[in-house]
């Protein structure tokens, strides 16, 4: 009995993630929140990473490994707890026309060739003596 309650539930577990990318492919509604809000609780240790990664970039490898690790907490903890916020309000409207909270909106957008250059900070003016 107990076998089968376990093959049921992974069989059940296993039918819900395979459901998750055509939630998160829906656009602006509940069922996209949903969506969203199940990728970002269950892959926000991404952010962890991706934060380290744009750290080093922008200012090398010893702010990478320690400025981008903690941004990189700070940032896995902001995308869970913000995950989880959104699958316990996706049947609601909030924000308006269901925006997604954070940018960018999945955890694997992050490491797109899109992303790291809108996060890309622009270049300084030159400077004039």
């Amino acid at each position: 009995v107990a076998l089968i309650r376990g093959a049921l539930a992974l069989a059940l577990l296993v039918c819900l993630l395979a459901g998750l990318p055509g939630l998160a492919a829906a656009k602006d509604n509940a069922a996209r929140k949903l969506g969203r809000g199940a990728a970002n609780l269950s892959l926000g240790v991404l952010a962890l990473p991706a934060e380290i990664v744009d750290t080093t970039r922008e200012h090398g490898p010893f702010m990478g490994a320690t400025w981008g690790l903690v941004k990189g907490v700070g940032m896995t903890v902001a995308t869970e707890v913000v995950g989880l916020w959104e699958i316990l309000t996706c049947p609601y409207e909030f924000p308006p026309d269901w925006k997604p909270i954070l940018n960018p909106e999945f955890p694997w957008q992050r490491f797109s060739a899109e992303h790291r250059e809108r996060a890309r900070p622009a270049p300084a003016p030159p400077r004039v003596r």
